[in-house]
């Protein structure tokens, strides 16, 4: 979604941010609403929602490629939505407050193409260094979400110990040793089909690092 939003002349680098179209300030009930909308689709933000969007903030909304709206704080981005799909956060967000989403993780294999911009296949996370949900208890980031502590391999694997994912729900991709996520997206297929199939498109269209998004500047 976000590599590039226009041909590259010879002389440009394939890193190339997104160049952001109209700016507009959103009105204080459109905000309400947003606030609303995120704590409800990420209930993990909760505890964080002013921290994020204070109330007396002013929100800038642009316009990017391909039907994607921005939502912007003092030049800093924070979440994006490509037409009536889920709202969803920048990476920084994700980096920010890491445990209040759901997610899942690829392995080592599956990282050059994921930062390639490719379509995410279930090999990627059915193989050993992958991880999926377990299908126990609750998503992880629907109780509360923050900042995490170190742990061992143990305490590692029960970060993705929750529900299994349904079908068009945002989740983070993490990757085998990696600290911090590396895409977030919508799932085209819910994890326990991953787990029965074990091939298949998984996330056909995301926000990854080093992507146009990543790179865009607002200031």
């Amino acid at each position: 979604m976000f590599k590039k939003d226009r041909q590259l002349a010879a002389d440009e680098s394939p890193l190339t941010s997104i160049t952001p179209g109209a700016k507009s300030k959103v009105k204080s009930s459109v905000q309400r609403a947003i606030r609303t909308k995120i704590t409800e689709t990420y209930p993990g933000l909760a505890p964080h929602i002013e921290e994020i969007i204070p109330k007396k903030s002013q929100l800038d909304l642009l316009k990017l490629p391909d039907r994607v709206t921005l939502y912007a704080l003092d030049s800093h981005p924070l979440f994006y939505q490509h037409m009536d799909d889920p709202i969803t956060p920048h990476l920084r967000i994700v980096h920010q407050f890491p445990s209040a989403f759901p997610r899942i993780r690829i392995d080592r294999g599956a990282i050059r193409f994921v930062l390639s911009g490719a379509t995410l296949m279930a090999p990627g996370l059915t193989s050993a260094g992958g991880r999926l949900p377990s299908g126990n208890g609750s998503a992880e980031g629907e109780a509360g979400g923050g900042k995490e502590g170190e742990g061992g391999e143990e305490e590692e694997d029960k970060r993705y110990d929750g529900r299994d994912l349904e079908e068009g729900e945002v989740v983070v991709v993490e990757a085998e040793g990696k600290e911090e996520a590396c895409m977030i997206g919508q799932l085209r297929v819910g994890t326990r089909e991953i787990k029965e199939k074990k091939k298949g498109v998984v996330i056909d269209s995301g926000h990854y690092l080093g992507d146009g998004l990543w790179r865009m500047e607002l200031d």
